[in-house]
């Protein structure tokens, strides 16, 4: 019996032994610091949350207005009046706290609130670009015959889309047509609920049988992106020219004004709260004007005149490659230090001033990423994707497009000292690719790294960002913006 009960007690600790690991785990800390990141919204204090709902009215409320980067520069414009910035029209008024503005062709712009230091000294720069995905109207904007009793715009696509999803969603025309007589015109139709709408027609599925074998990106081809402008022919005309009738009575223009015309078809949806606890916001347009109003405001709220000056860069064509005189590979943010330089330096100004300026500048690259998909979570490499509602992200790429290390640490830095939840995002290897904006700065020899917040159905008709997020990012730009 001695014998059979120490037999009995190694069987008993052995047994509990093998089951200690399995407990330990239980309670014991997540095998990585990742794993154990929690929501952001668990890390809510006080009245934190109504905070980030507040915020998140107000983000709606310009996405609502800012539908292309002509209404995006207008509205930017108006709230930075409302907050006292000014246009830069004067050398004399770059001095410490001016808060001024430099506008670029309507398209773009690039405000400033002017530092203690100067600019020579260093200064903060959080870049972002304005315009989105969308289909643009041919100079020829009409289909030369109606095609079985319909007139329907002839149209090209912008940025990457996935062509499909813009069939069968109310769409609303925007943008501007110039005259020979010098007139801008602005044009929007579709917005208001009293207003008509423009769809892009799919075939029915009991009658599309031959289009079935078209592969994933090809449901539409781009040719096939063509909504329905009209459809009731005059006694005497088509349905075509009763279209064309109507563009011309009601703007007063004549046919070949639209060839200096820019008009874009955007989702005629408002920004809506996206689940049944309201965590999200919904809407077209949040690549990448999540990012310039965040910056915008950033840089509105900011209290008192910070060390180094603060600039908020709202570029435009980064969809395209960042080309044309208001993306970011032209000189429109180096002619913008020139001319904020020049006004501290005055006849002393010289080039090397510039140079120096620019290479003492800290810019955050502002852009959204994808997120983890709910439905498709194998789009992304899990360990080192970004989740919606875990914080800023600071992206990881690889191939030279990553900040120097010191940099990032110092973005590290403000991050935690502001108690701003952050995550990283580096995308699936040979799926992904890296830069945004940032790679033109960093031409300049400015200081670069590229952040932004997830979004769920990047770049298409209805993006989802989470409210907390974007609260989130708005408080580390204005952290940056205030750092020495």
């Amino acid at each position: 019996m001695k014998q059979y009960g120490k037999l009995a007690f190694m069987v008993m600790a052995a047994w509990a032994c093998a089951g200690a690991p399995a407990q330990a785990q239980d309670n014991a800390a997540p095998a990585s610091v990742w794993a154990g990141k929690k929501s952001s919204w668990l890390a809510l204090q006080g009245g934190q949350r109504d905070e980030v709902f507040r915020f998140a009215e107000q983000y709606k409320e310009y996405l609502a207005v800012a539908r292309s980067p002509y209404t995006a520069t207008a509205e930017a414009i108006r709230l930075a009046k409302a907050a006292g910035f000014t246009e830069l029209t004067r050398p004399e008024q770059v001095k410490p706290g001016a808060r001024l503005f430099l506008p670029a062709r309507d398209r773009a712009v690039i405000l400033a609130v002017i530092g203690q230091q100067p600019l020579v000294a260093g200064s903060h720069v959080v870049g972002t670009h304005h315009d989105s995905p969308h289909i643009a109207l041919k100079a020829r904007p009409v289909n030369g015959a109606a095609r079985d009793g319909l007139a329907l715009f002839n149209t090209v696509y912008y940025g990457g889309i996935k062509k499909y999803q813009w069939a069968n969603v109310p769409l609303a025309l925007t943008g501007r047509i110039d005259t020979t007589d010098g007139r801008t015109i602005p044009v929007s139709i579709g917005f208001n609920p009293a207003d008509p709408v423009f769809v892009i027609g799919d075939a029915a599925p009991h009658a599309d049988k031959d289009l079935r074998n078209r592969s994933y990106t090809e449901v539409f081809k781009g040719e096939e992106l063509d909504p329905v402008a009209g459809s009731i022919p005059g006694e005497k005309s088509s349905v075509v020219a009763e279209v064309l009738r109507a563009l011309k009575d009601k703007y007063r223009i004549t046919e070949e004004d639209f060839v200096s015309a820019d008009l874009h078809l955007v989702p005629a949806t408002q920004p809506r709260d996206v689940g049944l606890d309201r965590g999200l916001v919904g809407s077209h347009g949040q690549d990448d004007r999540l990012s310039t109003y965040c910056a915008l405001r950033a840089l509105m709220d900011l209290e008192g005149t910070p060390a180094q000056t603060a600039i908020a860069y709202l570029s435009n064509f980064e969809e395209v490659g960042s080309v044309n005189n208001t993306g970011a590979s032209s000189q429109l943010l180096n002619t913008a230090y020139a001319r904020l330089v020049g006004g501290q330096k005055g006849a002393q100004y010289s080039e090397l001033d510039l140079r120096t300026a620019l290479r003492h500048a800290q810019v955050v690259s502002a852009d959204t990423n994808d997120g983890i998909s709910p439905i498709f979570p194998e789009a992304t490499e899990a360990t080192n994707a970004a989740k919606i509602g875990f914080g800023v992200t600071i992206k990881r790429y690889g191939g030279g497009f990553d900040a120097n290390s010191e940099y990032t640490a110092r973005i590290r830095a403000i991050l935690d000292q502001a108690s701003i939840p952050w995550q990283t995002h580096t995308p699936k290897v040979d799926v992904g690719t890296g830069g945004t904006i940032g790679r033109f700065m960093s031409q300049q020899e400015m200081e670069v790294i590229d952040m932004g917040v997830p979004l769920i159905s990047m770049h298409s008709t209805f993006e989802m960002s989470s409210k907390v997020d974007v609260w989130n990012f708005y408080r580390f730009m204005k952290a940056f913006y205030a750092a020495r």
